[in-house]
């Protein structure tokens, strides 16, 4: 049996995290997931491969100009 297409809401929720940080992932680290249309679609075999990877809890590196703008 083929594994089924989960929207945003199903794999914040396969995860256990907010959908804002399904959308932040998506932007700042390539979680991988695919485009159809306007929606976003997930392979929950695939997000937990790259989960296990550890991309999920590195911290992105921010630029010296983006680290000013905080610190102010």
């Amino acid at each position: 049996m083929q594994e089924r297409w989960l929207s945003v809401h199903e794999i914040a929720a396969h995860l256990g995290v907010n959908r804002d940080t399904i959308y932040k992932w998506i932007e700042r680290k390539q979680l991988p997931g695919h485009k159809v249309g306007r929606l976003r679609k997930f392979l929950a075999s695939e997000v937990d491969a790259w989960v296990k990877t550890g991309m999920a809890g590195k911290e992105e590196k921010r630029s010296r100009s983006q680290s000013k703008k905080t610190r102010k």
